[in-house]
């Protein structure tokens, strides 16, 4: 039996994001998706494949792409008419923060996501939208759904933190009359946008991409993890709700519920568990090969707005990215109909909102690359590999690769909460304490060129007056 490349090239090397799009262009029907011992979906072989290797063109984290779609700044070539370009965030058209007031209150942030797929259904752009609700399966508490009206979408509305793949519903792709837009994180997008390349028609097929900005992918050990701390059983957690908003507090006070057996409703404040997000806790390994912070490749791209005022007010507020004429369109339309409360954003403003992950997917990707190749793993070209990458720094990247991969190891043999919180405590307290000597040399350093320029500034002002 012929094992299809992206097997071997990206599963094998534990870089497969669960897409799902290899499981489409594979030509010999010889893939299917499953759940690993890590609590992800991955692409496994089911039958003899001639290995022609359609599977890997299509797949973000391809070791070996062709060079017209090297990376996002090549693939990004297909947004013609926009000439705005910052290096961080790639092209686009406009910034914008608000939020849709029909859609704020019953989504996890400020509604955006809802109110574009409304309105490309409305105004007939397209006949269908894929995105993630509820799924009536066992165990799979979500999955990729086709809503072709708005009653559709609105129980598609929320963030998930739970594994998903566009297999389930990218097969249906060429069956369905109409037109699709898809909504979808970083690597989802680029995915679509590497099929699209390789299969032209689905340029037509599918005119419009939401993308969401992304932390990073989690494993539903993280759910599973969750529950335990409210003493949810694994086998009794029933409609989890990873963003639960408190209206009255601030946007990133939110909570995480899940109901248990008895049908009764438990939630717990995302605040007491700690940091879920900087630490690598239950996150895939791939995203830390990740250099997308804005999912770049989409039309629109859609993210929280952790910046001030913002962030004080529960309710949520988006990030908004226009990339395509027709989504600043679509912004522009709903601010002058009134559907929208948004602002333009100053650019320095949006960056200042995601510098977090700016920090570390560019400024401590060449580390994590460094480690990597010393195991022989392979990685995609990456546009921040060269970067400088302070001794401190390293010193951090490498204890948050560490953390990511024991909570998963502690998870799969021990479910209990209280004893991974005892297990992992001391590689946390360790990753903690690396990153404060970080932050003290980088506080230093700023303090000292901040000297520096002062000091230049009035030997400037003296020689000039003399």
């Amino acid at each position: 039996m012929n094992i299809p490349k992206v097997i071997n090239l990206v599963v094998k090397n534990d870089l497969c994001v669960g897409c799902g799009i290899c499981v489409y262009k594979c030509p010999s029907n010889a893939l299917e998706m499953a759940w690993d011992k890590n609590g992800f979906l991955f692409p496994k072989v089911i039958s003899s494949c001639d290995s022609e290797g359609d599977c890997l063109e299509v797949c973000p984290f391809n070791s070996i792409p062709k060079d017209e779609v090297k990376t996002e700044n090549e693939i990004a070539q297909l947004f013609l008419e926009t000439e705005n370009h910052h290096q961080k965030i790639g092209k686009y058209k406009q910034i914008y923060a608000g939020f849709s007031t029909e859609f704020r209150l019953s989504s996890s942030s400020g509604g955006l996501g809802t109110y574009i797929s409304t309105k490309l259904l409305e105004n007939k752009i397209v006949d269908h939208i894929f995105s993630i609700k509820e799924s009536s399966e066992p165990g799979i508490f979500y999955q990729y759904s086709v809503s072709s009206s708005k009653s559709d979408l609105l129980r598609a509305s929320k963030t998930r933190y739970f594994p998903v793949t566009l297999a389930t519903v990218f097969s249906e792709i060429n069956q369905l009359e109409g037109k699709i837009a898809i909504v979808g994180v970083g690597c989802f997008i680029k995915a679509i946008r590497l099929a699209q390349h390789s299969e032209p028609k689905l340029k037509e097929k599918i005119p419009f991409l939401i993308g969401i900005i992304c932390g990073g992918l989690k494993s539903s050990f993280f759910t599973e993890y969750l529950a335990s701390k409210m003493a949810v059983e694994i086998k009794n957690i029933r409609k989890p709700q990873f963003r639960k908003k408190d209206f009255s507090s601030t946007a990133n006070d939110y909570s995480f519920s899940c109901s248990d057996e008895n049908e009764e409703e438990k939630s717990i404040k995302m605040k007491t568990v700690g940091d879920m997000w900087g630490t690598g806790l239950f996150k895939a390994n791939a995203c830390d090969f990740c250099e997308d912070v804005t999912t770049e490749l989409a039309d629109i791209s859609l993210g929280d707005a952790w910046l001030d005022p913002f962030d004080k007010d529960g309710k949520g507020t988006n990030v908004i990215v226009t990339r395509s004429l027709l989504a600043e369109n679509l912004i522009k339309e709903g601010i002058k109909n009134k559907d929208l409360e948004v602002d333009f954003l100053p650019l320095e403003i949006f960056l200042s909102s995601q510098q977090g992950s700016f920090n570390h997917r560019h400024k401590g990707l060449p580390a994590r690359i460094k480690l990597a190749k010393k195991k022989n793993q392979l990685v995609p070209p990456k546009r921040y590999e060269n970067e400088t990458v302070g001794w401190d720094f390293k010193l951090v990247q490498k204890q948050r690769m560490k953390v990511r991969a024991e909570s998963l190891a502690v998870w799969q043999h021990k479910k209990e909460a209280s004893v991974f919180d005892e297990t992992i405590q001391k590689s946390l307290k360790k990753l903690n304490f690396y990153t404060k000597i970080y932050h003290k040399r980088r506080r230093f350093s700023q303090l000292k060129n901040k000297v520096i320029v002062k000091i230049n500034n009035r030997i400037f002002s003296k020689n000039k007056n003399q």
